[in-house]
């Protein structure tokens, strides 16, 4: 498998680049493309749904994004350290009842030597906002 750079040990510069590189990704909201992001055999625990490997998170994500209509992202770097970070984020999305959310949460990651995601752990909590009170 190629290198997914930026690739730890993780400086301030390229723990920048791979919160953006994750944001940037999400926002295309292709699963195909997000999920190449991610180990082969990736864990994760989103809420309260835990998922195993590329496939799962994949189908993960077709439903999250038929769900959360023109959902739009943005992630901050809360801090890292060697293969590891931990980011804030928040985005904003609809439901198909044309009700608005904020959802807020924090996220951990940790990366394998080769620069994929082998780890994300997510909690996640959704605020019902009115249309004008949209920020993103």
């Amino acid at each position: 498998m190629e290198k997914r750079y930026p690739i730890p040990p993780f400086t301030m510069e390229t723990a920048l680049q791979k919160v953006q590189a994750a944001e940037d990704a999400w926002n295309t909201k292709d699963p195909e493309k997000v999920s190449l992001a991610y180990t082969i055999d990736t864990e994760w625990r989103n809420r309260t749904e835990f998922l195993n490997g590329r496939e799962e998170v994949k189908a993960f994500l077709q439903r999250k994004w038929a769900k959360e209509l023109d959902y739009k992202l943005k992630k901050e770097l809360w801090g890292f350290r060697e293969n590891r970070m931990a980011v804030r984020f928040e985005y904003e999305w609809h439901d198909e009842a044309g009700q608005w959310y904020r959802s807020y949460g924090n996220e951990l990651w940790e990366f394998d030597e080769d620069g994929y995601m082998q780890k994300r752990f997510a909690s996640i909590n959704d605020m019902p906002i009115k249309e004008t009170e949209r920020k993103l």
